[in-house]
């Protein structure tokens, strides 16, 4: 690739910066974490990003399951940070945004430990072009893919961060549907929740075509079109992500249905995503 990498235009005109843009980055290529970051109104994407982002929501409204998803995910981490949890491995934590598990831990319990994991570099470059130097952060970011779970459970950045001898909040929110079934997801589920304390808790949100089976097979064609891979998976096929594992009350729902605030919004219970909070015992 040569070394002139293609801004970005994001909605607020800020381009990703080059500096820190990886050489080994194709701008022409749209990556998950990127989409992600543009349906929630970041500024980190690339026109490929936002074009397939664009195609999707000619299918559906992903723009509104981005922020229901990231709604969630905000309840989860503050809920289990005010019950005492303090250690969270957010695994595709993708690009900054509001309302995500660092901010969100940090507000409730400032002594929070987080790990974020990603597969795209972009991710981890960006967080190394804003890192707290030289203070030292109680966050960070560091390479990893869940299909591949061990190398995430044996880095040593992880191992250095985490105390998997104490509870951990292992985090996998709107990522599993980019976990095709030839990469065994829940192998890649069960191998985390096995090397994590008792008292360790999965957070877990998935696409579902349960309500809308068409428009959720248009997204899906959308998304690989952009070499995206996804999979849809029935609320019984999420379900099975917590075999062995404690339902945290009200159990596998909805996302607007998991002890919802003020923020959940009407029409937010047309959203199809599953979400589940549930204990290791």
């Amino acid at each position: 690739m040569e070394d002139d990498v293609p801004d970005a235009e994001p909605l607020n005109g800020d381009p990703i910066a080059p500096q820190w843009t990886p050489p080994t980055i194709d701008p022409t290529v749209a990556t998950s974490a990127r989409i992600y970051s543009y349906l929630l109104g970041g500024k980190d994407h690339f026109p490929a990003d936002r074009a397939a982002a664009e195609k999707a929501l000619e299918a559906m409204p992903v723009r509104d399951f981005a922020r229901v998803n990231r709604a969630f995910l905000t309840r989860a981490v503050r809920h289990l940070a005010e019950i005492g949890l303090d250690q969270f491995l957010d695994i595709g934590v993708g690009l900054p945004a509001p309302g995500g598990t660092a901010e969100t831990a940090l507000s409730v319990r400032p002594d929070a430990r987080i790990v974020g994991v990603d597969n795209d570099p972009i991710v981890l470059a960006h967080a190394r072009a804003h890192g707290e130097e030289p203070a030292p952060s109680p966050a960070t970011i560091v390479a990893g893919d869940l299909r591949r779970p061990a190398e995430i459970l044996e880095n040593p950045e992880v191992r250095g961060r985490l105390d998997f001898d104490r509870p951990v909040v292992v985090l996998l929110v709107a990522v599993m549907h980019f976990v095709i079934d030839e990469d065994d997801p829940y192998g890649a589920v069960r191998t985390l929740m096995d090397a994590v304390a008792p008292g360790s808790v999965l957070v877990l949100s998935q696409v579902t075509a349960d309500l809308d089976p068409e428009g959720m097979r248009a997204t899906a064609k959308a998304y690989a079109r952009s070499s995206v891979k996804t999979a849809v998976r029935s609320g019984k096929e999420i379900a099975a992500f917590f075999d062995g594992l404690e339902p945290v009350d009200p159990g596998l729902v909805m996302l607007s249905q998991w002890r919802p605030d003020e923020q959940v919004l009407a029409g937010d219970d047309r959203i199809g995503m599953y979400g589940g909070v549930a204990l290791k015992p």
